[in-house]
């Protein structure tokens, strides 16, 4: 498991798992690093599966959208898949607005994300 004071990333089996430690993604809390240590992650680890869990996560910027499409092209779709777990309603209309939910696909948490992304391997 590796921490920084924003992210943190598990990994258990083929899922990688990046959760937030703060309430509010935008600028100030260094975006850019974020971007970099996640995309540092799918050309290190090659990770299968990659959730991108928002609990506890209440306000982004708009910039964290343009990191999850960016972070969604590095990813290699034979792989596996990236999805968005735990995601604010209030958040989530953003994705709406911007047809953004279209791309990704969403679970209440991390764990039924996991779950799911299970069940799609073994099938």
């Amino acid at each position: 498991m590796t921490e920084n004071k924003i992210i943190q990333i598990t990994t258990d089996d083929d899922i990688t798992t990046v959760s937030f430690t703060v309430t509010s993604l935008t600028a100030e809390h260094g975006l850019e690093n974020i971007e970099r240590q996640i995309i540092e992650i799918i050309e290190d680890q090659k990770p299968q599966n990659l959730i991108i869990d928002f609990a506890g996560v209440k306000f982004f910027s708009s910039q964290m959208l343009g990191i999850l499409i960016n972070v969604k092209q590095k990813f290699p779709s034979h792989t596996g898949q990236i999805v968005i777990s735990s995601i604010n309603p209030m958040l989530y209309r953003v994705f709406k607005i911007t047809n953004l939910d279209k791309i990704f696909t969403f679970y209440p948490n991390a764990k039924a994300a996991a779950e799911s992304l299970k069940k799609s391997q073994a099938s």
